[in-house]
């Protein structure tokens, strides 16, 4: 059975109970604080298994996106291990329990319609006090107690040993399926039942309280299940998957054999070359910090095994076709960004290699220095450091080590790493644990209605206030900012790009004022401080916005479509939206493109949104199924997370996108809109910044009044006499410079015949050591002009410039065959002014942090002169 075959039967198995099928929530989860990843199925139902907000329906089934970094050491040297992959499950919420969820499961496996496997190649877990469970499995249905054993907390219940260990929150027992293959293989787990029951409070003994609602979370593993069906011991050999690891395998010149010694990198490159397209194609780039630094981890480590393998030139991106040819029945909509995802793949290679190239020369030094102490193992301060300071990952550093003959501390190494994680806190990608906090609390009352696309003003009833992480009935305090949540307000929670309102609450007993406005799921969350009085809970509250900040916020929000529209009409349809930010009269617009913009093309972006503007077309809105505004072809930002019913925003005839935002009624209200700013953000990405109404004409006017400024300064009558004013001074400035260069150059070399004549002769060569009165960039020049006077020199140079030594030694290349090193010579008196440097054996630079001790420096460097030349 394929893959595409296999997730199919198992959602339209479940649809057949009654499930209600829902699509795989995003990968990179921006509403989630808890996760980077999405790590589960259930993550996306969090709400629904704490009993917050409206339960829409109370069974469901999904295929979802997952993606784990915790066992990333295992990922291609196992048969199971992936950073990327797809969780199958089906899940109650107070409706079915364990009788149906075991029941289901091995109808599921078992029956011919569906998977047709042989139930005496199934055993089962549960856990050791689930009777209940083991019971079903005996009794109902039918399996032997060798079928079936019993495990403690660590490994049949969620999370793990939560019992004893914790953490509070939502928790049960579990329990797991296994297949034993007819090859005698290892057996597999392929689905575990997790059946949430209890809610864990304190230690125990007695923690555990049965929750009011009892709940189901299955969790199957596509690829694993595939690999059984397909009569594979190994889920890289299944029909999506082994196709990626032949074509890296052809990309790098090499052919792959599982079992040979290209099988293990191949598989990794696979496997992390699909984890990146997907999260790229949801707008997760590479980059230092968080999620973004996980997706830089991975293709690093992909890029070092192509490395290894030989390929020292970008190829991984070549794979992202394939990766999206192999997932198109799921996920068609990465077929639409295989050439951003490329491209940003493309720019991580590139500057991985220069990093190999600069990596590759400190581990070199450190090797070399490793050997002539007599070591034979690198320290693990100094792996740490190559991975840290110089992005050089510590499987390369391994491998360089084992090519001479040496060993790398891990375990120190190890011990680094796990500092550096307390110290960034960049400890947290364990799974998030279900917990409540005051905004859960609030949740489970309702939700925020949303009053403000029609008004700024309106009448509602404050239903929690949150101060100090907590939950109060009343409060006082002026100074301490505080959040206030009403049952309907016309403030406008930052979403979707969008800033939140600002404004003031009023109620019989004070006046609040409203600094920020945050959406928390269905909450809108005013963010401020007590001006006077106090504030209650169901006190009635009189809503003001700011009116004039939130019209300019319209008139840029309206104006951000136009830009995408124009963008898209002038750069292509890949010109897809990667974020933006709408203010008051102020946007930024960042979207995929691999080059800068040309002149000609920002002209014609910025008349394409001031025709648009001038045209006064009706701007609409309208709430419609996902699927209904899709088929009209609305525009949606991958990677967003959007509800059953969407908003849909219509501008004329020519934009037609998905937004939750404030907008104007026609786009003539805009008024004016002007480009202020174009540049690179990240590998692949621009970025747009755009003023409107009245800040694009204060930006013309202060433009008009500089214009003037400057004519004025250069007596030009005309402002389009400013060009060739400007060019005159320009070529009066060069021809300064001209002769400054030239007296300069006199200058030097008069100084240097000079120096020589005055330098210490020993044994023919003329040593000049000399402490400058130049600047930095002219001490090689003047080591230039000091050694043409002499056909044997040996010089060294000093300055002070901005508080640090600068230094610069020489020779010629007859004291080269003596073994005379300026790199030495330099380092030697770095040392002395407390820095270091160095460069070819003729010719080196250094610097150094004390200049006080510059003179110090100079003698010690001549003294090592000395010493080579035989005095």
């Amino acid at each position: 059975m394929k893959t595409d075959e296999l997730r199919e039967r198992y959602l339209s198995f479940f649809q057949s109970k009654g499930c209600v099928r829902r699509p795989s929530d995003v990968l990179v989860p921006k509403d989630d604080p808890t996760v980077l990843f999405t790590p589960a199925g259930m993550n996306q139902f969090k709400n629904q298994f704490l009993g917050i907000g409206p339960l829409d329906f109370t069974k469901a089934t999904t295929c979802q996106k997952c993606l784990r970094t915790g066992d990333i050491d295992n990922v291609g040297v196992t048969a199971y291990h992936h950073t990327f992959f797809e969780m199958l499950g089906n899940f109650s919420f107070g409706d079915y329990f364990k009788k149906e969820a075991i029941h289901w499961a091995w109808e599921f496996l078992t029956t011919k319609q569906w998977l047709g496997l042989d139930p005496s190649r199934l055993t089962v877990t549960v856990y050791l006090d689930d009777d209940e469970a083991e019971a079903i499995w005996r009794t109902e249905i039918g399996l032997s107690p060798k079928q079936i054993t019993r495990e403690d907390e660590y490994e049949n219940f969620w999370p793990a040993g939560s019992p004893t260990n914790g953490p509070d929150g939502v928790c049960g027992p579990c329990s797991e399926i296994y297949y034993s293959p007819p090859t005698g293989g290892k057996k597999v787990e392929i689905w575990n039942l997790v059946f949430t029951q209890f809610n864990r409070v304190g230690a125990p003994p007695n923690n555990l309280r049965p929750l009011p609602k009892k709940n189901i979370d299955t969790g199957m593993g596509l690829e694993r299940c595939a690999a059984v069906l397909q009569g594979f011991e190994s889920n890289y050999e299944i029909d999506s998957i082994r196709p990626l690891c032949t074509t890296a395998g052809e990309l790098l010149g090499v052919k792959y054999d599982f079992n040979g010694p290209t099988g293990r990198p191949l598989r990794r490159i696979a496997d992390h070359v699909r984890a990146c397209t997907f999260a790229i194609h949801e707008g997760c780039l590479p980059g230092n910090e968080k999620e973004n630094y996980v997706i830089r981890l991975l293709l690093r480590r992909a890029s070092m095994e192509a490395f290894r393998l030989g390929k020292h030139e970008p190829v991984l991106n070549q794979l992202v076709p394939m990766v999206a040819e192999m997932m198109a029945a799921a996920y068609p909509e990465l077929k639409q960004t295989t050439e951003i995802v490329a491209n940003a793949i493309k720019t991580e290679e590139q500057q991985f290699l220069g990093v190999v190239d600069r990596g590759v020369q400190k581990f070199r030094k450190m090797a070399d220095q490793a050997k002539s102490r007599g070591q034979t193992t690198l320290s693990g301060e100094e792996a740490f450091d190559l991975h840290q300071t110089d992005g050089f990952l510590i499987e390369l550093t391994q491998g360089l080590a084992d090519a001479e003959g040496l060993k790398v501390d891990r375990e120190r190494f190890n011990a680094c790493m796990e500092e550096h994680k307390k110290k960034s806190g960049s400890a947290a990608f364990a799974d998030s644990v279900m917990s409540e906090g005051p905004i859960d609390a609030l949740r489970k009352q309702g939700g925020t209605k949303f009053l403000g696309y029609d008004a700024t003003a309106a009448v509602g009833k404050v239903i929690g206030i949150i101060a100090d992480q907590q939950l109060v009935s009343t409060f006082s305090k002026t100074a301490q900012p505080i959040g206030v949540v009403l049952d309907q307000t016309p403030f406008y929670g930052e979403s979707g790009g969008q800033v939140g309102d600002i404004g003031k609450l009023t109620t019989p007993d004070g006046v609040f004022q409203v600094d920020d406005t945050q959406k928390n799921g269905d909450l809108i969350v005013h963010i401020g401080h007590l001006v006077s009085g106090q504030i209650k809970t169901d006190a009635t509250v009189q809503a003001q916005v700011d009116a004039a900040r939130r019209e300019g916020i319209r008139r840029a929000h309206s104006a951000t479509h136009l830009l995408h529209h124009a963008l898209r009409m002038t750069l292509g349809d890949n010109a897809t939206q990667r974020g933006s930010k709408v203010e008051q009269d102020q946007l930024r617009f960042d979207f995929a493109h691999p080059k800068a913009m040309t002149d000609d093309e920002l002209l014609k972006i910025e008349d394409e949104i001031n025709t648009r503007i001038a045209s006064g077309a009706a701007v609409q809105t309208k709430v419609m199924p996902i699927g209904e505004a899709k088929k009209l072809g609305a525009m949606a930002l991958f990677g967003e997370k959007y509800p059953d019913n969407v908003r849909v925003v219509t501008m004329g005839d020519f934009s037609l996108e998905f937004c939750g935002g404030t907008h104007l009624s026609n786009t003539g209200q805009v008024g004016l809109c002007r480009i202020v700013k174009e540049e690179l953000i990240s590998a692949g990405v621009r970025r747009v910044t755009c003023l409107t109404g009245p800040k694009a004409l204060q930006r013309i006017r202060e433009t008009e009044a500089l214009v003037g400024q400057l004519s004025a300064v250069l007596k030009a009558s005309v402002p389009e006499e400013l060009p060739k004013k400007v060019q005159l001074l320009q070529d009066e400035l060069r021809h300064v410079k001209q002769e400054l260069s030239k007296y300069t150059a006199q200058s030097l070399a008069a100084t240097a015949k000079s120096l020589v004549e005055e330098g210490e002769d020993i044994g023919g060569t003329k040593l000049v050591v000399h402490a400058a009165d130049c600047s930095r960039e002219q001490l090689k020049e003047f080591v230039d002009r000091i050694r043409e006077q002499s056909p044997s020199t040996a010089v060294l140079l000093g300055i002070v410039a901005e508080d640090k030594v600068a230094l610069i030694a020489a020779v010629s290349k007859d004291l080269l065959a003596k073994g005379v090193s300026a790199s030495d010579a330099v380092k030697t008196a770095a040392k002395v002014a407390g820095g270091g440097g160095g460069g070819r054996p003729d010719l080196a630079e250094a610097g150094g942090k004390h200049p006080e001790k510059l003179r110090e420096a100079l003698a010690a460097g001549a003294e090592y002169f000395r010493g080579k030349l035989g005095k």
